[in-house]
């Protein structure tokens, strides 16, 4: 293999010979078929929530509609590698939780700093809910009613009460 010094005075006639031939030079390739539909399998791959109390950005608004998406494996390996979560293990759920966290009401480039700022409830509500949706792959939970003693589902998504 030949080395070839560049310089900016070259670089025009170096990128003119290794440049690949031109498509006139070539004959046309029939097109390509159209790639078949791609099938859905029922796989949600993000869940919408609603915070208890809300994140209040710099401007003072509240955002409480947000979005997680599911993690990967490289998710839950990347934070290991994070400087911070070394330090201190219990910022784990922050890293991992800004990583998967898609959107928080208007919010859409969630980082660290942003679930830094979040009221420790919150925090707590999306530990579970990124537990929930990773582990049992929905967002229900089984609750008692403490006056009659009745069971029955909620979904911790944000849906209200009465709705379908």
């Amino acid at each position: 293999m030949r080395r070839r010094t560049v310089t900016a005075g070259n670089l025009e006639e170096i990128l003119q010979v290794t440049a690949p031939a031109q498509a006139t030079e070539q004959p046309a390739a029939p097109p390509a078929a159209a790639p078949p539909p791609r099938e859905d399998h029922g796989l949600r791959t993000e869940f919408e929530f609603e915070l208890p109390r809300g994140y209040v950005d710099e401007a003072g608004t509240v955002h409480r509609h947000g979005a997680m998406r599911l993690a990967t494996a490289r998710d839950e390996l990347r934070p290991q590698i994070d400087l911070r979560v070394k330090e201190n293990p219990a910022y784990l759920s922050v890293v991992l939780l800004s990583q998967v966290i898609t959107r928080i009401g208007s919010v859409t480039d969630v980082h660290a700093g942003i679930v830094e700022r979040m009221y420790a409830t919150d925090v707590a509500f999306l530990q579970d809910f990124y537990r929930r949706v990773n582990s049992e792959g929905h967002t229900r939970a089984a609750v008692t009613c403490p006056h009659c003693e009745g069971g029955f589902e909620v979904d911790l998504s944000g849906g209200r009460l009465g709705e379908s």
